[in-house]
């Protein structure tokens, strides 16, 4: 029996958004740019460029309208950003951002300790914000996030994930991602609400986000890509996490999940070896060791000189 695999898949790099809005330490602008400017040269074709949120509950994405200035845009590149609100809409569409992402949590506790509001309370607030940025020429996209599970629940029931997809896509919605916020998620629960997802409304451009905090984050990928999910995020160098989740670790590595997808035949579009010059670059700015496994190991299938092997 041969396993069942797209010959294709579609990437985003959330690296200068949810790689870095957990940082210590705030990146300068330049470093930023280069990083978003890297990622396009090595292929990428969709990045998630930074959130349009309070500076004062996330510090280090407080200069995304600079950095929106700033990057060269590439034709055929799509440059996206989180936001939070109207204002969020209107402040990322002044910065010459042409998609924004509104997000809303599954789970109640989560949206709370987020954004001090319920899930519906939020929906309720994104209908202004759809209608403004659609009126002004830019998409939409949404994200549910702790869609498998919440560090304040325990597991989020299915019909919970069901319910707000429904109330986004009625509001004109039809790119959603199902978001692993704290590395909660198993391959067969992603397997069946992947699938489950897709059949309730199969109009939709669904993205997969998996966080690798309990290191099941490649094995939910390859349960999505048997769901038949074509559309993926991840970070450069394993870096991410959330400040308002308790436990949320890094990303999936965008050259982990690249290689992966490499070594089974699936083309992505993107140069591995550039993409891992890049994370060897944003290692050193970050200034600790990420959770990335090709930084460590390196791609397989590529011998080592003997010379080097003798003298690890």
């Amino acid at each position: 029996m041969t396993m069942t695999l797209p010959k294709s898949i579609f990437f985003c790099e959330v690296g200068p958004r949810d790689g870095l809005q957990n940082e210590p330490a705030t990146l300068s602008v330049e470093r930023k740019v280069r990083l978003i400017e890297g990622v396009v040269d090595a292929g990428v074709r969709i990045v998630e460029i930074g959130s349009y949120v309070n500076p004062k509950a996330v510090p280090q994405m407080a200069d995304t309208d600079e950095v929106a200035r700033a990057i060269r845009r590439m034709e055929g590149v799509e440059y996206r950003a989180l936001v939070a609100n109207l204002k969020g809409v209107e402040r990322a569409l002044a910065s010459g951002v042409n998609k924004v992402k509104l997000t809303v949590s599954a789970s109640e506790s989560h949206a709370k300790a987020n954004l001090n509001k319920t899930p519906s309370e939020l929906i309720d607030g994104f209908k202004n914000c759809t209608e403004f940025a659609r009126s002004n020429g830019a998409e939409v996209s949404g994200a549910i996030s702790t869609a498998f599970g919440c560090p304040f629940e325990g597991k989020v029931p299915p019909e919970k994930v069901a319910e707000i997809a429904e109330r986004l896509h009625d509001l004109g919605i039809t790119e959603l991602s199902l978001s692993d916020t704290t590395g909660m998620a198993n391959p067969r629960q992603v397997y069946d609400l992947a699938t489950s997802m897709q059949e309730m409304l199969p109009d939709v451009r669904w993205f997969l986000h998996f966080h690798n905090t309990r290191g099941m984050a490649l094995a939910n990928t390859l349960a999505g890509l048997q769901a038949g999910i074509v559309r993926y995020d991840a970070s450069l160098a394993g870096l991410g996490g959330c400040p308002f989740a308790p436990g949320a670790s890094g990303n999936v590595a965008s050259e982990d999940m690249i290689h992966m997808l490499h070594e089974m035949g699936v083309d992505t579009g993107i140069d591995l070896d550039k993409l891992l010059d890049l994370a060897r670059e944003l290692r050193g700015w970050v200034g600790h060791d990420t959770d990335s496994a090709l930084l460590k190991a390196g791609p397989c299938c590529r011998p080592i000189p003997r010379d080097g092997a003798a003298k690890q």
